[in-house]
């Protein structure tokens, strides 16, 4: 079987790539940017006041003037004026509003004392250099220059510089009709009353809401029940209805798994069937008609969950052009004993350390199918294959649960 990472490997060289498609800037949240962000203009486009107060001339100070006379007011959206050529002038300026042309300073309300139409700075203020509360016109970027490089997933930050760079449309990766589809016999809807030998059905529904959250939404759910003929008719419809296929159990070595021989009988391509983890051992991956990406994940909720986590999301996120983030690492707060031959994928807790470094507390549920022992942890750290026990402070890979 394949280690983690060789599975990781091969599913991600086998990942398409998204075609581009143009959204409108209020529907952008979630996405992946396919093209650079670049100002349209300097930003800011002008000089900028950065408090409410007084603009003046930082060598009117530097020569021993205090006293001033308010010339104008300036407002954040007025045209830009000028300062009168007197040593002591000044205008009155709010913040954001463009600094008059000849002042090269603002002072705020706090430090200055106003009688009439003469302001009074107090001497404490005379060293105040030339820039003081101005925000100088492109000094956070020149016309041109890119803010948001392609392969950003689009959040309230990058969609504010979009807005500010006039991008009321940005290209993106187009997202794929997903289809989740569960299988089994002892699986029954949400709302029905089950039978003693009977389930609800929790995968679609787990799987539905973290692939939302990864910026996936609208997944469509389906469920067969483990009959071959039933497997083979809705196989047939999802290969040729859906850009990914997520299937959750049937996928292991049981009588009744039918799902692996079933996917290659309608012309799938099986790229793996199992990975050397618990849980998710039984995972099955492959390439369908049409370049379709087929995952196949063990039907035990725990299993399918950190499997959609560890491989499916990133996946995802590579077909979508979304550039690779550095992965955290984190500390095991207490020793932990292996998994034998097995990497351990094990669910924790994060806390944080007397210096501040991040600390994993396991948090191991009673088997694969514990689902609710999920229910506060924040993800899971992966652990490689050992005879020996992992010490307190052994450094492993995290992945967190998506929001």
């Amino acid at each position: 079987m394949l280690s983690p990472t060789e599975a990781e490997k091969r599913i991600l060289e086998a990942m398409p790539a998204w075609p581009v498609e143009a959204c409108a800037l209020a529907q952008a949240r979630g996405r992946v940017v396919r093209a650079d962000m670049r100002a349209d203009r300097d930003l800011p486009p002008y000089d900028r006041a950065m408090l409410d107060g007084y603009a003046l001339r930082a060598s009117s100070l530097a020569a021993g003037i205090r006293a001033f006379l308010v010339e104008a007011v300036q407002a954040a959206g007025m045209e830009g004026v000028a300062l009168g050529p007197r040593p002591d002038a000044s205008v009155e300026i709010m913040t954001g509003a463009v600094v008059p042309k000849g002042a090269d300073i603002v002072v705020g309300y706090e430090d200055a004392a106003r009688d009439g139409d003469t302001m009074t700075i107090a001497d404490a203020l005379a060293g105040i250099a030339a820039g003081h509360a101005v925000h100088r016109r492109g000094s956070d970027h020149r016309a041109g220059e890119t803010v948001v490089a392609a392969g950003a997933r689009l959040t309230g930050r990058e969609i504010a510089v979009a807005a500010a760079c006039g991008l009321a449309v940005v290209s993106v990766s187009r997202r794929p009709r997903i289809a989740i589809v569960t299988t089994g016999d002892e699986l029954v809807d949400v709302e029905a009353v089950p039978a003693p030998h009977q389930i609800r059905r929790s995968n679609e529904h787990a799987l539905r809401a973290a692939l939302e959250g990864g910026g996936y939404p609208g997944a469509e759910p389906h469920h067969w029940p483990d009959d071959p003929g039933a497997i083979e008719r809705g196989l047939g419809h999802v290969l040729s209805s859906y850009g990914v296929v997520l299937l959750t159990g049937g996928v292991s070595k049981g009588k009744f798994d039918h799902l692996p021989a079933q996917l290659e009988r309608q012309g799938a391509k099986k790229i793996f069937h199992g990975i050397a983890q618990r849980p998710g051992k039984p995972f099955w991956f492959g390439i369908g008609p049409g370049g379709i990406p087929l995952f196949a994940l063990p039907g035990n909720p725990v299993s399918s969950y950190t499997c959609l986590h560890r491989y499916v999301l990133p996946a995802l996120d590579r077909a979508s052009g979304l550039a690779p983030a550095p992965r955290l690492r984190a500390a095991l707060s207490c020793p932990v004993a292996p998994k034998r031959k097995l990497a351990y994928l094990m669910p924790v807790r994060l806390a944080s350390g007397p210096r501040a470094e991040l600390l994993a507390e396991p948090a191991p549920g009673n088997t694969s199918g514990d689902f609710a022992g999920l229910v506060g942890t924040d993800g899971f750290v992966e652990l490689p294959p050992s005879e020996t026990d992992f010490p307190a402070g052994f450094l492993a890979p995290f992945y967190p649960w998506v929001c």
